[in-house]
């Protein structure tokens, strides 16, 4: 039997030192969707990313409780080197590195152990194709990464991620410091990745929530409150709480 989820959380706690952060939550994420993931600050959006592919362990006082699933298996089967490769994560500020927009994208295949010149060229080609960003980049592949302008550089990083094939990738408030055409654009990069990965995307811009999301989740003070289709949750939410938080009561 094909499993039905890429992603699923069970009874998941997540705790730094005594403060509770996040509070059994039990979510499932569906293959070529992308789950858009909406609440006010410190409602515990990011801790939830971050717990997907464990980098909340980074921090010496986090524990969690609970079971996270990959394609069924539990995440703490893998290594942390397979469980990043396989769940990628772009972050809100682009995180290039200090050499060429070829090297970035190169990178990840290198450390990967491939190291064969074309084939490493040809995964660049097909990243940055993915990311759209190739037609833009494809002459100036020599220069440093750092010329690129805000919105080529969070397209670069997805392409440094599309590089060492994931299966899903998370985005932390990655359009917060962007202006809107190259929002738009990163937007439409998303759009055309679903049909090869599940996203998950985190953001405290409930409009590219409702404009990008197919399914949306509504955290609040840890707590998953309701989850469902995008349309339904913006337009007719179970819970007064996400109706709210919505239409801008609070917030």
């Amino acid at each position: 039997m094909v499993n039905e989820t890429v992603i699923k959380t069970v009874n998941l706690d997540c705790f730094f030192g005594t403060q509770h952060v996040l509070k059994n939550i039990n979510l499932e994420v569906l293959p070529h969707e992308i789950l858009g993931i909406i609440g006010p600050a410190n409602s515990g959006k990011t801790t939830f990313l971050r717990a997907l592919n464990r980098l909340n362990y980074l921090h010496r006082t986090y524990s969690q409780t609970g079971e996270i699933f990959l394609d069924g298996r539990e995440i703490h089967q893998l290594t942390d080197n397979l469980l990043r490769k396989k769940i990628g994560i772009i972050f809100a500020l682009p995180q290039v590195l200090p050499v060429s927009i070829f090297d970035n994208v190169a990178y990840g295949p290198k450390v990967h152990g491939i190291t064969n010149r074309q084939a490493v060229s040809q995964l660049v080609e097909e990243a940055l194709k993915r990311a759209y960003l190739w037609e833009e980049v494809k002459d100036r592949l020599p220069e440093p990464a750092v010329r690129l302008s805000g919105g080529q550089q969070q397209r670069l990083c997805i392409a440094r991620t599309l590089a060492v094939e994931p299966e899903v990738i998370l985005y932390d408030e990655h359009c917060s410091g962007l202006d809107p055409i190259s929002t738009a654009k990163v937007e439409d990069a998303m759009q055309q990745l679903k049909a090869h990965y599940a996203q998950i995307l985190v953001t405290n811009n409930t409009k590219q929530a409702s404009r990008v999301s197919d399914r949306c989740a509504f955290f609040l003070m840890g707590e998953l409150v309701e989850i469902g289709p995008t349309h339904d949750l913006f337009t007719n939410p179970r819970d007064k709480r996400t109706d709210d938080y919505i239409t801008g009561r609070f917030g």
